[in-house]
């Protein structure tokens, strides 16, 4: 299979599926990267590696929620049709 656009678009199409997958309770809690483990506020200093990746993390799922549903369909549906 060779490196094309429509390949690097399937794969970014599969990492955003499993950021949005993550269950906070069952996976990300067990590991200690819940969102209550992370400190909220207008603090002084910058967050660190692990906060802004929890925040990646929430935001991609809070944006990408209904997208993912079309985007999914129609790939699916081309899947389907083109093989």
């Amino acid at each position: 299979m060779a490196l094309t656009l429509w390949a690097l678009l399937e794969a970014g199409l599969l990492v955003v599926n499993a950021i949005c997958i993550l269950h906070e309770q069952r996976f990300l809690s067990r590991v200690g990267w819940g969102v209550s483990d992370q400190t909220r506020g207008f603090g002084g200093e910058q967050p660190g590696v692990k906060a802004q990746i929890l925040n990646i993390i929430h935001s991609t799922r809070t944006v990408m929620r209904i997208p993912l549903i079309f985007v999914n369909s129609v790939v699916i549906v081309w899947k389907l049709i083109l093989g």
